[in-house]
C-alpha cells in the first residue's frame, strides 16, 4: 500500500530539487534520509520534510514494517510562477520569474 506527502507551492525552482530526488529514488527511507542530512542544498531540506512526513503518515496509517519502506517514486514538478519586473536598458523592462516546485514522495 502507497503511503505519501506532498509539498505543493514550494519557493524553489524544480531543476534545484531533481538532482537530489534522483539520489534517494528507489533506496529505504532510512538510507534516504541519511543520504539528505548530508547534502548542502536548500532543496535536501525540503525534500527531507516530505520524506519524514510520508513517513509519519505511514505511521498513522499503521504500515506493517516501517523499517522496509522503500522510497517508489519521488515527483518534482513545476508549479506557479511569481512574474516581477525589472528595469533594463533603454527604457525596457525585463521578466524576473520566481518558480515554485511541487515536491511528492511516495513510499511502498
Amino acid at each position: 500500500m502507497p503511503y505519501q506527502a506532498v509539498h505543493r507551492f514550494a519557493r524553489i525552482s524544480a531543476r534545484k530539487v531533481r538532482p537530489l530526488a534522483d539520489i534517494i529514488r528507489g533506496k529505504f527511507a532510512d538510507e534516504a534520509l541519511d543520504l539528505l542530512r548530508y547534502q548542502p542544498q536548500r532543496g535536501a531540506r525540503m525534500l527531507e520534510k516530505v520524506l519524514r512526513s510520508a513517513l509519519a503518515n505511514a505511521e498513522d496509517r499503521r504500515a506493517p514494517n516501517l523499517n522496509h519502506l522503500v522510497v517508489a517514486s519521488v515527483s518534482i514538478d513545476a508549479g506557479p510562477m511569481f512574474k516581477r519586473m525589472r528595469p533594463h536598458a533603454r527604457g525596457m523592462a525585463s521578466i524576473i520569474k520566481k518558480r515554485m516546485a511541487h515536491i511528492r514522495v511516495v513510499l511502498e
